[in-house]
């Protein structure tokens, strides 16, 4: 399945695959999938805002945002986009526009004035971005990148937990990237904050869009160089050094790169990912 972005950003919404959200939660069937096609008008929901994608395999794909008191028509529900990307039912590719659909829509949601001079914005007609008609200031959508890495000393990895995670469950460092500086600089900077710990050899490994809200996630590799773990109060509850033998309790999902980097590591250390196949 192909997903084509389109510079027709002012097409008209009909009929095809819509992507409605009240505030972050996602309209979908009372089993968490998405209707194949749909005709917003046809249900009881007025859209405050719409946004054209572009296609999906032919298929024509919008971005609706709804009331905050909107309520589900019936057979249907309002999720958050968090809890269905760890429940799979949407798919990749589903869940791949449905992430930006969401940043799409929380973009104009929020560019609906300049930011300098305070007038109504209108959106351009050939690019995906909001224009002041008194100071021509353009806003575009807002993508912050951020880093995930996984911190090697032999055979062992460094994990820890934020105290905002699911008791219990570790993971990699992550963090995101200050102006001015370089996606491998915030990796030595935010590992040297939260575990203080220095490391070497940061090389890079691959690349997630990741909506929550609106980060482009790129991970590294790095090797342990100096220092022992000191976890940084009130950002992380706890972290250390653990032995691929022995790892923690991880998030049950294969389907971020965090997870991709630990599935690489474990297999050149010749033993299993702990996290069955399938989720």
């Amino acid at each position: 399945m192909v997903f084509v972005p389109s510079s027709r950003f002012t097409t008209a919404p009909r009929r095809g695959l819509w992507f409605a959200f009240r505030k972050r939660e996602l309209l979908v069937r009372a089993d968490f999938t998405l209707p194949e096609e749909l005709w917003l008008e046809a249900l009881p929901l007025t859209p405050v805002r719409t946004q054209y994608l572009g296609e999906w395999s032919g298929v024509p794909c919008y971005a609706a945002e709804l009331a905050p008191e909107a309520e589900p028509p019936p057979g249907m529900a309002f999720c958050d986009l968090r809890a269905l990307y760890f429940r799979r039912t949407l798919g990749e590719d589903l869940m791949a526009m449905a992430g930006r659909a969401v940043q799409v829509m929380d973009w104009d949601r929020t560019h609906q004035f300049c930011g300098a001079c305070a007038t109504p914005t209108e959106a351009h007609a050939t690019s995906r971005s909001r224009v002041c008609p008194s100071c021509k200031l353009e806003a575009y959508p807002r993508v912050a990148p951020a880093m995930i890495v996984c911190v090697e000393r032999g055979e062992e990895v460094l994990l820890a937990r934020s105290p905002h995670f699911p008791p219990g469950i570790y993971s990699t460092l992550a963090g995101f990237v200050d102006p001015g500086e370089s996606a491998e600089e915030c990796v030595a900077r935010e590992v040297f904050e939260e575990a203080g710990v220095r490391v070497k050899n940061i090389r890079y490994f691959a690349s997630q869009p990741w909506p929550f809200p609106h980060s482009l996630m790129l991970g590294f590799f790095a090797d342990w160089e100096s220092g022992d773990v000191v976890p940084e109060p009130g950002e992380i509850e706890d972290a250390g050094f653990y032995h691929v033998d022995a790892l923690p309790n991880l998030f049950q999902s294969r389907r971020s790169v965090g997870s991709h980097l630990l599935i690489d590591f474990c297999k050149r250390h010749g033993r299993p990912y702990p996290v069955p196949e399938g989720l």
